[in-house]
């Protein structure tokens, strides 16, 4: 049943609202604990308990981070990490081109440096490469090093890792493993197929920081110091959002941390490139995502791969400014490729329907480092896995996205195994595949089955869930912060979105090219400011500026905006609906 009998509004999007389970729960615990009824209603569709609802809001690594030694292999590989340490040894690091492959780089070769140790830092091309360890570069690498280290890679390169004669190989990885391990000295990596998935949540760059972790465990039995890890949270943050990791358990601190380091500013190349962002106000998860790590990505998409791994990395302000100059300017680059394949890919994928469990679509030439994204544009409008592909030749390479629920990563992997792919892997969330251009149809049509009996495709396309009603004045700053406490929302965690029923439209004006200001009240005298981007890219902008004395109800997001010294509530609003 549609919530305040909306189902259709200005976006064409039905209104769900809380389920009565929820409003049971959120009502209960507000009685219990006296705390506001939005953030009770907040932690009820979260699935916190009212008698875990005070630690919930205070969520602390002390309590929340696993013992290292709980994954296999850990002992060993920090071990023969310490070992090369020792031995001054030449140690190289093999990276993913991604935010989380490049953070996790990052995190290696900061804590080796603050240890007195350089290491070479290789991240192979998007384009000629591939995905992940392949055997030239790991022949090559070999002859010159004694330890390579794979991170956000390597649990399914059996072949590569073998072809690195003479050196030991260690995989710090978080995609899903085969049947068999490849033969590297330890494989650390909470996806593998023999542990027990209580830590399948984890990026890259967490399984690296449990890593470290553990390196300082071993040398403080060795009567020893290491590195101040704390410091290093910042990056496990930017890779935990970057790569839709769920925002659950322990991944709630390391952000929830990592954003506190963050806003000390104390890393050059994350400085350098808020700068360039002109990102002026506390960092959140939102401008990890959005902000900073579309950023990161940018050259291993569309330019120099390494790029975002040396900008993290880098100790020296003027690099990093020059480097961060860089990757902006790629990330422009990178959105109007993007545009253009998104727009083939969604009047492809229109046509072939986008109600079936897997929408997916595949175009002659869409650039490799483009088709991710636009996967996940797809993804978010249809409320489906969706999977975009670039032709080229015989091949096709591609990525999807999936949505809650549903383990996109599982399924390729099952279809590699079955033949109808090249190879493909990846995670719940996330994967990547290679398809003969003549298996295309036979694989995504398998794939769609097997999306199916998992439940894809059985929500509504347009729907837009709700936490519940708010009028204007009970939105207050305090509010606003409270429901943070909530937080850093994400992946597993979305952020609470409440509508403001019966609205009175005061002003609005056209700001930029394409999004609405406008302010709003209930008409018993207390007004709120609203922002919708890309308002005039679509119905919303053009029916309230016209709206000719109607009421509507507005739904959105809360966030307090900051401007010239003031704090104001302001709804970022996404949908709205004739009252």
């Amino acid at each position: 049943m549609s919530y305040l009998g909306v189902d259709h509004s200005l976006t064409g999007r039905r209104w769900i609202g809380p389920s009565v389970e929820v409003e049971r729960m959120g009502e209960a615990m507000a009685q219990r604990t006296g705390m506001a009824r939005p953030l009770c209603q907040t932690l009820a569709r979260l699935g916190v308990p009212a008698e875990e609802a005070a630690g919930y809001l205070e969520p602390t690594l002390r309590d929340l981070l696993p013992d290292p030694r709980s994954l296999r292999d850990m002992e060993p590989a920090a071990a023969r990490l310490l070992a090369a340490l020792k031995a001054r040894q030449r140690i190289a690091i093999f990276a993913d081109y991604d935010v989380d492959g490049g953070t996790s780089a990052a995190l290696l070769l900061d804590w080796l440096r603050q240890m007195g140790h350089d290491a070479t830092l290789y991240v192979p091309d998007r384009i000629d490469e591939g995905y992940g360890p392949n055997v030239p570069a790991m022949q090559d690498l070999a002859v010159r090093h004694d330890l390579i280290v794979c991170v956000d890679c390597g649990t399914l390169s059996h072949e590569p890792i073998a072809a690195a004669k003479g050196a030991d190989v260690v995989v710090l990885d978080h995609h899903l493993g085969g049947e068999t391990l490849p033969p590297a000295l330890a494989v650390v990596n909470p996806n593998r197929q023999d542990e027990d998935g209580a830590l399948a949540h984890l990026c890259a760059a967490a399984v690296v920081f449990l890593v470290l972790v553990e390196c300082g465990r071993q040398l403080r039995e060795a009567g020893a110091r290491g590195p101040d890890l704390m410091g290093m949270l910042d990056l496990v943050a930017l890779a935990t959002v970057a790569d839709v990791a769920p925002l659950k358990g322990v991944n709630r601190a390391l952000v929830r941390q990592g954003l506190v380091v963050m806003g000390r500013r104390a890393r050059p190349g994350l400085v350098a490139l808020s700068d360039v962002a002109r990102l002026d106000t506390a960092p959140s998860s939102y401008h990890l995502g959005f902000v900073l790590g579309p950023r990161v990505n940018a050259g291993g998409r569309i330019g120099q791969a390494d790029l975002g791994a040396r900008l993290l990395a880098s100790t020296n302000p003027h690099e990093a400014s020059a480097m961060a100059e860089r990757l902006d300017q790629l990330n422009s680059e990178r959105r109007d490729i993007e545009a253009s394949v998104r727009a083939a890919a969604l009047e492809q994928a229109e046509e072939r329907g986008l109600d079936a469990p897997l929408v997916w679509a595949a175009g002659e030439g869409w650039h490799p480092g483009v088709v991710g994204i636009v996967a996940s544009r797809i993804k978010e409008l249809t409320n489906r896995p969706a999977i975009v592909i670039g032709l080229d030749g015989d091949e096709g390479k591609g990525s999807g996205r999936s949505v809650s629920g549903v383990d996109l990563g599982a399924s390729i992997q099952r279809l590699a195994s079955e033949g109808l792919l090249i190879k493909g892997g990846g995670h719940k969330m996330a994967a990547g595949l290679t398809v003969e251009r003549g298996k295309l149809e036979e694989a995504m049509a398998r794939l769609s089955d097997l999306l199916a009996k998992q439940g894809a495709g059985e929500g509504g396309a347009a729907d837009l869930k709700l936490d519940g009603m708010l009028m204007p004045g009970a939105a207050t700053p305090e509010l606003i912060e409270l429901l943070e406490k909530a937080g850093p929302f994400g992946s597993g965690a979305p952020a609470p979105r409440f509508v403001f029923p019966d609205c009175q439209i005061g002003f609005c004006r056209r700001v930029g090219d394409s999004h609405l200001k406008v302010s709003f009240g209930d008409g018993m005298g207390k007004k709120i400011d609203a922002i919708c981007f890309g308002a005039y890219d679509g119905p919303i902008g053009p029916a309230i500026e016209q709206h000719g004395g109607k009421r509507f109800h507005l739904a959105g997001k809360l966030e307090i905006n900051e401007w010239g010294g003031r704090r104001q509530v302001q709804l970022r609003l996404e949908d709205a609906a004739p009252a």
